[in-house]
């Protein structure tokens, strides 16, 4: 018990001093956080202390899995063998999928674009090639794929690399035009080069260009073809050293591809132009095609077209080869989309992407190269897409996509991750999303098929949510660290489209995408889904499996702030409220519908800013929007956007806020129940003092418009460090600051429009989905030292350059005690302000169910006032146990159901968390968690017992309140790239790893944490990386991960008939190793490439620390070193037994030597 009240003192001691004097004046209008330690010894006198079961050992941090299309794709590679695909990008990274659940992200260190990828066909290997020089080779027999070894080249730059097919040589063509061979095994040189001197006739005058083809002949391995960028084509023999013919064109080279018999090539030009060669002929081609190339009347040659970047030439036993390349089409049509065209015969067939081609492969039947290919699919790798064509049907259907590679689809805005929520949503949500799925896919089965995954220990369900830039909202299945599209909500169907041609006419703030999600809020107990969109209106959904025809409800609120309250010097300057129009806003009901338009020349007024279909909607079975509600233009001002978002399901109620204030909406009874600016919600018990002012006779304008102060600090420089405001490009686009600092003093004609658009009011700029925004700091003298977000500022209650507005930043409902006497919990709705200030409000509902939809609501401001340093980000409640309480819900039950009796109508509601006792106890804790300190009260008593700074320098993007191992605590992460997790009640640190750079606003915008240590991020445009907190999580990461490289057998050649051995080459014959070890060809030069060993060896052990191979791996590490240590041992004792003898000797020696001598003889 003396510990207990012990304790609390000291954390009050070391924290009263910050708190104290950040509080000044206004410490017991904070609820008594300014000397904690004085009243914790009362409030904790009849408890016990709450025995907290998290340590540092339960935590640590790994990624988990990374989902999404990879970012900025460069090369592509497949095996025929173990059918597994590697897509490697510009920013070094290299993604491995095989089926479904089978998708590994590897990395370069160095984060060199990625040229090349080459697998060694079923060997569990590949071959990657970077813009910086250096070959890598990756070891896949481990499911977290490491590098083995690096050869780096010094003088010479890689443009190209071919690995025949089970060959330990690779041949590197180099920008020089020179060839170079690597052995796979060892990773070193070979002394055996091909120049580009050499291979090129002694007559030519010109350098040949770089190397842009390599292959070997499929007749015979001993000849390798060579294509130079300029049109040369060289046909070497690797056993004699010197070309067996040479081929000329007059246009670039781009792709070669040879005819599975090998004696006749086909190449693709720059002309838009395919050439067929003959081995026997090679003075021209024997077939010049332009296959999109206009026929010219006069029978001169077709026009030129685009360059046929990549050719391939395959054969079939049963009908025509396949001639398919990607580009060639004509310069007159200029629009034309992106194409992959396929010939077939006489047919040509042109596919039109969406996106940019990257790069294609033509999948076979076979792995070797001299026999009928036999294609059966293509793989087409776009910019932004990954599609696979079925070959076998005419109509070149292609296959339905199994990879969640669509979530970019329209650019992510927000995210919300859900671990172990109930397990009837995801089969609740794949049966209404399944009818909405595309007819017209192939019937075969996904042809990437390779890998090996199983479901592993983690079973309970988690789904993710992303809301888009169109409006909207995808829910995906990640259960077992897989991804998967459940249900898909568009939330721009309840909009009137926009007509072209509208824009002076419409209330439009956003001139891009008005639909985009910026705040989502979903309760998956009731299945009530909340949306805030970026033109400031809410809409609230229900979920029901009938379909329903009816009318859209819609509210329009007026929510603005039209006192500013900034501080001045000499207050009687200015006389509070000169005229009545300036009067405080109070409880407002809304007049004004969608077509309540101004007159002409007069200001919008009124006016929400899109127009809800008033019309009967068709709502299939799903997310149905049951209200949707709009902020209006208020004096010609628009309605700023929503800060924050909550909904509660047992109490019908939804409340929202933003800069001016907040507003709170009965969603069963349609009635606005508040609409009030911030500064209403204190009552008396404002902290602040604030003058009111006149927004239209002030002569300061509201903070940061202009720079009109005098004083050395200046308030521009102030607000760039400003804690609640985001500087995106220049731009501040905090939902929490009105800011717009762009370095300048404004002209007159910049304040009359500063002053037109009213006070603080930015004009908006189009909506930035978190996907493409970027940081621009705002260039400060003082301020530079964090690199990426640095913003810091006084939390002075004092402070002269206080924003004018308060944000409303944080919502909470729940079940607490909204008073010091209270003696039992009342419905309240917690209130976080930007200015670290939480209003707690009382919510009176009426006492029986049946008296709810006629009953109205009482909201009343409570006159209990907390105070922390920062902007409120994050409320939770523990019960007196210690225990996280849930929000009060209502149990879901279908709003359109058939059976819609009495008895259906009946709500049942859940008060509080199952898991804690029946009676909640006298008191609970609340935990208050703001961007820069966390702290926990005591309630009804108000006391704060624990207070943690989590940050002076940096500030906090993130922080929620999350359950790991059947306990609680408080995951946190940091601008400065930290991540942290505190525990619950105490506040105790418990992990801190600085792990992620805030290197653009796309990761600030998207991180979040939820239950069983898991997090996710953006960390791409296009893809989303998971990561785990858990230790538990960590260790069993192994099993969960899919396997790349399973034992399959090479399948045989084909038996090549007495006749075709006899005359078809001496490719059998061919040793390689003879003509390239170094016992032939000599070491190659070491200024030339550096070899660098990888770590893929110990890396690999712990890969696979987890499952058997790891337990081989390391019995046969064990048995080499006890192997090691006993030959070592031998060696001693053979050592020793030798010195042992030699002593003998010498002794003997010596012993009759002196044998008969007397002692003074000696």
């Amino acid at each position: 018990m003396k510990k207990f009240n012990f304790r609390k003192v000291l954390d009050g001691l070391t924290a009263a001093s910050p708190v104290g004097s950040s509080g000044g004046g206004s410490g017991s209008g904070a609820g008594g956080s300014v000397h904690p330690g004085g009243t914790a010894g009362a409030a904790g006198t009849p408890r016990e202390e709450i025995q907290e079961t998290l340590t540092s050992d339960y935590f640590q941090i790994c990624k988990t899995v990374r989902h999404g299309f990879p970012y900025l794709p460069t090369a592509l590679a497949f095996d025929p063998v173990q059918k597994i695909l590697a897509i490697g990008t510009r920013t070094g990274a290299i993604r491995i999928l095989g089926r479904p659940g089978v998708d590994c992200y590897c990395q370069h260190e160095s984060g060199a674009a990625v040229l090349q990828l080459q697998f060694l066909i079923n060997e569990g290997a590949l071959v990657s090639a970077c813009a910086d020089d250096a070959l890598h080779l990756w070891n896949l027999r481990q499911k977290r794929p490491a590098i083995l070894h690096s050869l780096k080249f010094n003088r010479e730059r890689i443009t190209y690399c071919h690995l025949p097919f089970q060959s330990k040589w690779l041949y590197v063509g180099t920008e020089r035009g020179n060839t170079h061979i690597v052995n796979i095994e060892s990773f070193i040189l070979s002394g055996y080069v091909i120049m580009w001197n050499k291979a090129i006739e002694l007559s030519t005058k010109t350098h040949p260009g770089p190397v842009v083809h390599l292959s070997d002949s499929p007749r015979d391995e001993g000849k390798l073809l060579i294509g130079y960028e300029n049109g040369t084509i060289v046909f070497w023999d690797l056993r004699s050293k010197r070309a067996d013919l040479r081929a000329y064109y007059d246009e670039a080279i781009h792709s070669v591809a040879w005819h599975h018999e090998g004696k006749q090539f086909m190449c693709s030009h720059s002309d838009g132009s395919l050439t067929l060669w003959n081995l026997k002929s090679p003075n021209r081609p024997f077939q010049t095609t332009i296959p999109h190339g206009k026929v010219q009347r006069d029978g001169k040659k077709p026009e030129s077209c685009k360059p046929i970047l990549k050719v391939e030439y395959k054969t079939c036993k049963n009908s025509e080869p396949f001639v398919i390349f990607s580009g060639g089409l004509s310069y007159d049509k200029p629009c034309r989309r992106p194409s992959l065209t396929i010939m077939h015969g006489k047919a040509i067939t042109v596919l039109e992407m969406d996106h940019p081609i990257v790069d294609f492969l033509t999948l076979c039947e076979t792995p070797y190269p001299n026999e009928f290919q036999e294609p059966y699919a293509v793989v087409v790798l776009l910019e932004k897409d990954l599609i696979v064509v079925d070959l076998t049907q005419s109509n070149f259907p292609i296959f339905e996509n199994p990879y969640p590679i669509d979530i970019h689809e329209s650019p992510v805005t927000c995210t919300e991750y859900f671990a172990d929520c109930p397990p009837d949503l995801i089969p609740v949500l794949y049966s209404v999303g399944a009818k909405h799925k595309k007819q017209g896919y192939s019937n075969k089965e996904w042809p990437i098929s390779g890998g090996a995954w199983n479901l592993g220990a983690q079973t309970y369900p988690e789904i993710i949510i992303t809301g888009h830039a169109d409006g909207s909202v995808k829910f995906w299945d990640a259960s077992a660290i897989t991804l998967q599209m459940l249900y898909k909500l568009k939330t721009s169907k309840v909009f009137e489209k926009q007509k072209v041609g509208e824009g002076k006419a419409t209330a439009e703030i956003v001139e891009e995408d008005p639909f985009a999600v910026q705040m989502m809020y979903w309760c998956p107990e009731s299945r009530i889904f909340c949306v805030a969109g970026v033109s400031a209106y809410v809409i609230v959904y229900r979920f029901s499996k009938h379909e329903v025809n009816t009318e859209i409800a819609s509210l329009e609120v007026r929510l603005q702030c039209e006192v500013e309250d900034i501080i001045t010097p000499e207050p009687e300057t200015n006389p509070p409220f000169p005229d009545a129009s300036s009067q405080l806003p109070s409880l407002k009901s809304l007049s004004g519908s969608t077509n309540t338009v101004a007159c002409e020349g007069t200001m919008k007024d009124s006016i929400p800013c899109l127009s809800v279909k008033a019309r009967p909607v068709r709502m299939p079975p799903g997310y149905q929007a049951d209200l949707v509600i709009q902020l209006v233009w208020v004096d010609g001002e628009p309605p700023q956007q929503i800060t924050s978002l909550a909904v509660n399901s047992a109490y019908g109620l939804v409340a929202f806020g933003n800069c001016n204030g907040l507003a709170v909406v009965d969603f069963m009874q349609k009635t606005v129940l508040l609409s009030m600016g911030t500064l209403d919600l204190y009552g008396s018990s404002d902290p602040y003092q604030r003058q009111p002012r006149s927004p239209r006779k002030s002569r300061q304008f509201a903070a940061g418009l202009t720079e009109l102060s005098d004083s050395p600090v200046s308030l521009e420089l102030e607000r760039c460090k400003s804690p609640t405001s985001d500087h995106v490009n220049g731009h501040c686009t905090s939902p929490t600051s009105q800011s717009c600092s762009s370095g300048k003093r404004l002209s007159s004609a910049d304040v009359s429009r500063a002053n037109r658009r009213g006070p603080g009011r930015p004009p908006f700029r189009k909506a930035q989905s978190a996907a493409c925004m970027e940081i621009s700091l705002p260039v400060t003298t003082e301020e530079n030292r964090e690199n990426s977000f640095s913003r810091s500022r006084s939390s002075s209650v004092s402070s002269i350059d206080r924003d004018s507005k308060e944000a409303i930043t944080a919502l909470y409902f729940m079940e607490s005690f909204a008073r010091k006497n209270d003696s039992a919990v009342s419905s309240c709705l917690w209130v976080g302000t930007g200015l670290g200030m939480v209003i707690i409000l009382s919510l009176n509902l009426p006492a029986s169910d049946d008296s709810r939809q006629s009953e109205p609501v009482m909201v009343s401001p409570s006159g209990t006032v907390l105070t922390l340093k920062g902007a409120v980000l994050t409320f939770a409640c523990l019960d007196c146990m210690g225990t996280l309480t849930h929000q009060p819900y209502e149990v879901w039950r279908d709003p359109h159901s058939a059976d819609d009796g009495d008895k259906t109508r009946k709500r049942k509601l859940v008060m509080h968390s199952p898991s804690s006792s029946q009676d909640m106890g006298d008191h609970q804790f609340a935990v208050i968690c703001s961007e820069k300190q966390a702290k926990v009260f005591s309630l009804p008593s108000q006391t704060c017992l624990y207070v943690h700074n989590i940050t002076e320098t940096s500030f906090l993007l993130r922080a929620d309140v999350v359950t790991l191992c059947n306990s609680v605590c408080l995951a946190c992460f940091c601008a400065n790239g930290h991540i942290m997790t505190l525990s619950l009640p105490s506040l105790r640190p418990l992990l801190d790893i600085n792990y992620l750079p805030v290197t653009d606003m796309r990761i600030a915008r998207t991180f979040c944490f939820t239950n069983e240590g898991q997090a996710l991020y953006l960390s791409s445009p296009t893809e989303i990386q998971r990561l785990t907190y858990s230790q538990e999580m960590c260790d069993n990461l192994q099993d969960m991960l899919g396997d790349l490289f399973t034992p399959v057998e090479t399948p045989e050649a084909q038996n090549r008939g007495f006749l075709k051995g006899l005359f078809g080459g001496s490719g059998q014959a061919f040793d390689r190793e003879e003509l390239f070890g170094e016992a032939t060809a000599g070491k190659a030069s070491r200024s030339l490439a550096q070899h660098i060993p990888g770590s893929g060896g110990i890396e690999g052990v712990r890969g696979a620390a987890g499952g058997v191979i790891g337990d081989l791996t390391r019995a046969r590490i064990a048995l080499d070193e006890r192997g090691q240590k006993l030959g070592e041992l031998d060696e001693r004792t053979a050592s020793m037994m030798a010195s042992a003898e030699a002593f003998s000797k010498h002794a003997h020696e010596v012993m009759l030597k002196y044998k008969d001598k007397k002692w003074y003889q000696f």
